[in-house]
C-alpha cells in the first residue's frame, strides 16, 4: 500500500469514526427528546371522591336571590325552603346542564390540563340510577376521568343550582344520592381499593366530610402511612363551622390545604387563632399538628384577583394571579375548583410548588371566561 493510500484509508476511517459519532449523538438527543416528551405520569395515578353533582346555571336577578334567602357569593345546601328553587329556575331561565361537584370538577380539568394518557384522574363518588345518572357517567367519560360511580336507587342523582348575578355566584346544592355514599359497599371493595392504592396523589373536597368522613380517614390515612400526597379543600364556610369535629380529625393527615380567603378566615375564627391576617392563618394552620413527619404541610389561600398566598417552606410568599379584563368574566362558578385542579395536573406530575400555583392560575383564568366548569377541547397552558 502506498503512502497515499494509506493515508486515505486512515481519512477514510476518520469520516466513519465522525460518522458514527454524529449518529450516535443523534440518537442520544432523539432519545432525550422521546424522554421530554414522554407522559411523566401514569393512569389512576391522581385520585378524587367526593359529591358528584349535575349543575344546572343560570343568570338570575336579585329579587330571585331574596327570595330564596341567598348571598350572591355563597355556597350552601339546600334545605326544604330551597326546593321549589330548582323548579324554577329551569322554568323561568335559560339553564345549562353540566356534569359537577367540587371534587369531580377539579380532577376533570386536571386530567384536561394532562390530556395524555387519559384516566390519570379517577372519581369515586354515589348517584342515582336515574337520567341525570347516565348523563353524569357520560360527561365523565367524555372528560377521560375513570369515574367508578356507586349506584343506588333509594336517591336521585344530586343537583346543583348555579344562580348567577354578575360575577358572583350562588350555589345551592341538593345532594341526595351524593349523600348515600356507602364506604362498605364502595371504599372496601377490593376491586375498588385497588384503584385507591395505585395513587400517588390524593384530593376530597370537604363537602365530602357531611356524607362520609371514615371513607376520608380511610384514604388519608393510607397516603400518610405510605407517604403518598393528601389533599384536603376547606370548601365552605359552614364546613370549619358546623363539621369542625371530622374536619380536624382529618387535618393531621393533611398535607396540602386549599381554601379562599373567606374559609380560610373562618376557619382561622372557629380555631381561636385571633388574627384576619391570611399570612399568619397559613402560618398557624401549616403548623397544626401532623402525623407524617417526611412532608410539611403546604397551605394555599386563593383571593380572587387578589394574590394567592402560599407557604414556601418555612416561609409565606404571594403569587400573583392572572390579569384578565372585567369584562370577560362570564361566570366565577368553578374557579376554585378549577385553581386546584390546574395544580394537581402539575403536582401529580411531580412538578415544584412554584409551577402547581402557576398552572392553577391559568385553569381558573380559562374557566372564569365561559359559562360554568367548562374547558376548550385542549389547554394552551406552557
Amino acid at each position: 500500500m502506498s503512502v497515499c493510500d494509506s493515508t486515505a484509508a486512515q481519512k477514510n476511517t476518520q469520516s466513519k469514526k465522525t460518522l458514527s459519532e454524529q449518529q450516535n449523538l443523534l440518537l442520544l438527543l432523539q432519545t432525550v427528546k422521546v424522554c421530554v416528551i414522554m407522559p411523566t405520569v401514569s393512569q389512576n395515578a391522581l385520585f378524587g371522591m367526593g359529591n358528584p353533582l349535575l349543575d344546572i346555571s343560570a343568570v338570575v336577578d336579585k329579587d330571585f336571590l331574596d327570595k330564596y334567602g341567598l348571598k350572591p357569593n355563597d355556597q350552601i345546601l339546600a334545605e326544604e325552603k330551597h326546593k321549589a328553587l330548582f323548579d324554577e329556575i329551569v322554568k323561568k331561565s335559560k339553564v345549562e346542564y353540566h356534569a359537577g361537584g367540587s371534587t369531580q370538577n377539579s380532577v376533570k380539568i386536571a386530567q384536561w390540563m394532562i390530556q395524555e394518557p387519559h384516566k390519570v384522574a379517577t372519581f369515586f363518588g354515589c348517584i342515582g340510577t336515574d337520567h341525570f345518572g347516565e348523563i353524569l357517567k357520560q360527561k365523565a367519560a367524555e372528560a377521560h376521568v375513570d369515574a367508578h360511580y356507586y349506584e343506588q336507587s333509594q336517591e336521585p342523582t344530586g343537583t346543583c343550582a348555579a344562580c348567577i348575578t354578575g360575577d358572583n355566584r350562588s350555589l345551592v346544592a341538593n345532594l341526595a344520592a351524593a349523600n348515600c355514599y356507602n364506604k362498605e359497599k364502595h371504599l372496601d371493595v377490593d376491586s375498588n381499593w385497588s384503584l385507591v392504592e395505585k395513587a400517588r396523589v390524593y384530593y376530597i373536597a370537604g363537602f365530602f366530610l357531611t356524607v362520609s368522613p371514615e371513607s376520608i380517614l380511610k384514604v388519608a390515612k393510607h397516603a400518610s402511612d405510605n407517604n403518598k400526597i393528601f389533599g384536603l379543600n376547606l370548601s365552605a364556610p359552614f364546613i370549619s363551622q358546623f363539621f369542625k369535629e371530622p374536619l380536624m380529625k382529618v387535618m393531621p393527615y393533611v398535607d396540602i390545604i386549599f381554601g379562599n380567603e373567606t374559609e380560610a378566615a373562618t376557619f382561622a375564627k372557629e380555631q381561636g387563632f385571633e388574627t384576619e391576617d391570611i399570612a399568619e392563618i397559613a402560618r398557624r394552620v401549616q403548623s397544626l399538628p401532623k402525623v407524617n413527619k417526611n412532608r410539611q404541610r403546604i397551605v394555599v389561600f386563593t383571593q380572587g384577583r387578589e394574590d394567592t398566598v402560599a407557604t414556601v417552606g418555612d416561609k409565606v410568599k404571594m403569587f400573583p394571579v392572572l390579569d384578565i379584563d372585567q369584562n370577560d368574566i362570564v361566570d366565577t362558578n368553578g374557579a376554585g375548583d378549577a385553581f386546584v385542579g390546574g395544580f394537581l395536573s402539575e403536582l401529580v406530575q411531580e412538578k415544584p410548588l412554584e409551577e402547581c400555583i402557576r398552572a392553577g392560575h391559568y385553569a381558573a383564568n380559562v374557566i372564569i371566561r365561559r359559562v360554568g366548569c367548562t374547558f376548550p377541547e385542549k389547554p394552551d397552558f406552557h
